[in-house]
């Protein structure tokens, strides 16, 4: 029963909301999760029967396993879009997640590259091989749009405009935006097509994606969350790097530059322009690390 109802918040999800794969991926994990609690240590076996306190008790249970302030608020989102969706569609009478407070989040600041580490990074692909003109290209793309490596990896040929100069991505919510493309990321990116591409090209697969695996299938979050990796240890970077580290420094070294926060956040694909306003904190946090490092009375 509880599943039946799990599997008709999915629907919905996907349907209504048009949420991408790995946020319904996610909202999935924590409701099986918050549903083999409620069955196995409250007996619980009706969504209609959950209470406040077994909220409140489910939430305690995360914590005693160590779980942070940010897992558990999401887990506290993906419970409450659950029973608010119950509600709406009058599969549950009542919503048992109205007073439960979301816990006070630290805002930590992203971390970002230095416009030397970019360098160093986007030239640590070796180009004498179709492994390396794909990398430098993607390396390039992200760090000239600020696009999610989900967007990144998500590109098809035809979603690609060197000539005018753009992309054209899908974000979060199923929304389209066009980036702006810069004149090195293109010439890597036409590098790329020219002469690195083809070598990837299966002829058991076709594929219409951009960026290519050795199989010739869509390159994956993982495969290139593994590239990663390997070239910032081999560009001799000891910050540790994530897939949003290119991300990060786009918008922050835009912001650092004089750009217009609305158009970083329309770059960026931010619903809310609050959650682009963390990177004007990031450049007065690294003022204020370049003044106390050379200003001489500092």
């Amino acid at each position: 029963m509880m599943e039946d109802h799990l599997q008709d918040f999915k629907h919905f999800l996907i349907v209504e909301k048009g949420l991408a794969n790995n946020s319904i991926m996610a909202y999935e994990r924590d409701l099986k999760g918050y549903i083999r609690y409620l069955r196995n240590v409250e007996s619980i076996q009706t969504l209609n029967d959950v209470q406040r306190i077994h909220i409140v008790h489910f939430l305690g249970f995360l914590k005693e396993q160590g779980k942070s302030s940010k897992t558990l608020a999401r887990h506290i989102a993906s419970v409450r879009a659950l029973h608010q969706f119950l509600l709406r569609d009058k599969a549950t009478d009542q919503d048992p997640t109205v007073h439960i407070e979301t816990p006070r989040l630290e805002r930590t600041l992203p971390k970002v590259l230095s416009l030397q580490e970019v360098e160093i990074l986007l030239d640590a692909p070796k180009l004498h091989d179709h492994f390396g003109l794909r990398d430098k290209a993607m390396l390039e793309l992200l760090y000239a749009t600020g696009i999610r490596v989900s967007e990144l990896i998500g590109l098809d040929i035809d979603n690609v405009h060197l000539t005018m100069g753009f992309v054209r991505c899908i974000g979060k919510g199923n929304k389209e935006r066009i980036i702006p493309v810069g004149r090195t990321a293109s010439e890597a990116i036409k590098c790329y097509l020219d002469n690195g591409r083809p070598h990837f090209v299966s002829k058991k697969h076709k594929d219409d994606a951009l960026f290519l695996n050795h199989q010739g299938k869509r390159l994956t979050r993982q495969g290139f969350w593994k590239i990663l990796k390997k070239l910032t240890k081999e560009a001799g970077i000891e910050k540790e790097l994530t897939p949003h580290t290119l991300r990060h420094s786009f918008a922050t070294h835009l912001l650092e530059n004089g750009a217009d926060l609305r158009a970083v956040q329309e770059m960026l694909g931010h619903a809310d322009i609050s959650t682009t306003q963390i990177y004007t904190h990031v450049t007065k946090t690294r003022l204020k690390d370049v003044y106390s490092r050379f200003h001489p009375r500092a």
